[in-house]
This record gives C-alpha cells, structure tokens and sequence, in this order.
C-alpha cells in the first residue's frame, strides 16, 4: 500500500479522496454563495452602499479634477480645494436626496 506524507497507509485510494474533497468544495460553495446572496438582496444594504460612493466619489472626482487642471492652469493649490469641496458639497446633496427618497417610500399613502 502507498503511504502518505505523515507515513500512515492510506485508506482510500486518491481518486475517492478527491472526489470527497471535491464534494466538500462544493458544498462549502454553496453555502458561501446563498449567504453572499441574502446579504446583496437587503435593501438597506444596497442603500449604504450608493450613500458610500456619494460620500467617496464625489469629494475624491473634485480633488483629481481640481489637482489636473491645478497642474495645467499652474493655480496650485486652489482649483484642487475648490473642486474637492464642490465635490463634497455634491456628495451632501446626494446622500440627502437618497435619504429622502428612503424616507418617503416607507410612509403610507394617503389616499384621499
């Protein structure tokens, strides 16, 4: 019989083995898959992250922009802060407006 890295005899032949780690992989898949599944479908979830790209995007756009035309126009360091400020301002509005829209949708109508 053939012998392992630990100098044991091996039980199965390394066909079976495989096939039992294969079997294990998939299993441990699919659990990974549905639990990445549920957390994607929560509503609040997709919220917070559009809230964190406004948040990121918006002030990190104005500072490469404002630093780009700073290094074209030669007005370091101004166009960067005046940008990146816009962008953050822009940013605010952005994560105000979406906090709104959430807000309204979980009111009841008023059907009257």
């Amino acid at each position: 019989m053939a012998e392992d890295d630990t100098g044991e005899d091996s039980k199965l032949p390394p066909d079976a083995r495989l096939e039992s780690l294969d079997e294990r992989l998939d299993r441990a898949q699919r659990r990974e898959a549905e639990k990445a599944s549920k957390v994607q479908d929560d509503p609040t979830y997709r919220v917070g992250q559009m809230v964190l790209s406004q948040l990121i995007g918006g002030p990190l756009g104005g500072g490469i922009v404002g630093w780009l035309l700073d290094r074209w126009l030669g007005t370091a360091p101004w166009l960067m802060l005046i940008l990146l400020f816009l962008g953050f301002a822009g940013g605010m509005f952005n994560v105000f407006r979406i906090s709104s829209k959430q807000a309204g949708s979980d009111r009841p109508r008023n059907e009257g």
